[in-house]
C-alpha cells in the first residue's frame, strides 16, 4: 500500500531561502537561472543569501521561470516585505465572465463525449451532458455529477471505480497524481487521508501501451477513453490556475457509436421539471 502523503509547503523564514529552495527543485544552478532572468549571478545571489532585496518585478520573473504556483508565489512576496500579489476569485465572480464562458464551450464541443472541470482538491465543478450519459449507462446518479469528488468516487465503494474494468490500475494512478499534488496542497492531503490507499498496478507482461485507459463496464459493453487535460495559459488568478477540465475521448468506434447514439436520445428525450 502506499504511505500517506504529507504537506510539503516552503517554510523558509526569508524570500531569498524560499527562491534558493525553489531554484534547487526546479534544478537550475544560480548561473541558469541568471542567464534565463537576465539578472547577474552576483545580484541573484545575494537576494538568495539575504544580502539585496529584490523588487517585485524582479521576484515576479524569478517565480514565474520557476514555474511556481501562484498561492508559493504569494508566500515569497509576503517573506519579502510585500503584499500578495495574486488573489482566489470565486469561479461565479464577475470577473472570471471569461472563464466560465470559455469553460462552457470547452464542455459543449467535446460532447458526445464526456468532459468535467476539477478543482484543486479534484471536485467536479462542472460537466457536460455526455458525463450524466456515461454515468446513466453504467447505473450511477445522474443528477450529482456535479458536486462530486472525483477520487472518492474512484477509490471508495459504490462509485465509479467500481464500475472500470481495470480499477486497480486507474486508480493507483489517481492516487499517486493526487499524492503528489497533496505535497503542496495541505487540504487535498486531508481528503486523500480519508480514502484508501490504492495499490500499485501490476506490471504489464509484454509491453507498455502509449497510453493508460479507462475501461468502462457499461449497460452496452465495454467503453474505452482516453484521457486530456486542458488547462489555461498564463493564470494569474490561483482559481484559475488550479482548474482542469479532463477529456474522456473514446478510443475506439464501439465506444464513439455507443456514446453517440446515447448522446443523441438525451438529447430527444422530454425535459422533467
Amino acid at each position: 500500500m502506499n504511505s500517506r502523503p504529507l504537506s510539503r509547503t516552503i517554510s523558509s523564514a526569508t524570500a531569498g531561502s524560499q527562491l534558493r529552495l525553489l531554484r534547487q527543485q526546479a534544478r537550475l544552478s544560480q548561473l541558469d537561472l541568471a542567464l534565463i532572468t537576465g539578472i547577474s549571478q552576483r545580484h541573484l545571489s545575494c537576494i538568495e543569501t539575504g544580502r539585496a532585496k529584490p523588487s517585485p518585478s524582479t521576484l515576479h520573473a524569478l517565480l514565474m521561470v520557476l514555474n511556481t504556483p501562484l498561492e508559493q508565489c504569494n508566500s515569497v512576496f509576503l517573506a519579502a516585505g510585500y503584499a500578495p500579489r495574486y488573489e482566489a476569485s470565486p469561479l461565479a465572480a464577475p470577473a472570471m465572465d471569461a472563464i466560465r464562458g470559455a469553460i462552457g464551450h470547452v464542455l459543449q464541443a467535446n460532447n458526445p463525449a464526456p468532459a468535467i472541470v476539477l478543482g484543486s482538491n479534484w471536485d467536479v465543478l462542472a460537466a457536460n451532458a455526455s458525463t450524466a450519459v456515461l454515468f446513466d449507462l453504467i447505473g450511477l446518479p445522474t443528477d450529482a455529477v456535479e458536486g462530486l469528488n472525483l477520487l472518492r468516487t474512484l477509490l471508495q465503494p459504490g462509485g465509479l471505480g467500481d464500475h472500470l474494468l481495470n480499477a486497480e490500475e486507474v486508480r493507483a494512478v489517481a492516487w499517486q497524481r493526487a499524492a503528489r499534488e497533496a505535497l503542496d496542497n495541505p487540504e487535498l492531503a486531508r481528503v486523500l487521508e480519508t480514502l484508501p490507499a490504492a495499490s500499485s498496478p501490476a506490471p504489464l507482461a509484454n509491453e507498455f501501451p502509449p497510453l493508460l485507459m479507462t475501461r468502462v463496464d457499461s449497460a452496452q459493453g465495454e467503453l474505452n477513453f482516453l484521457s486530456t487535460f486542458t488547462t489555461f495559459g498564463m493564470p494569474l488568478d490561483i482559481t484559475v490556475a488550479s482548474l482542469r477540465i479532463e477529456h474522456l475521448i473514446p478510443a475506439d468506434a464501439p465506444t464513439w457509436q455507443i456514446m453517440t447514439q446515447a448522446y443523441e436520445r438525451s438529447l430527444e428525450a422530454p425535459a422533467t421539471v
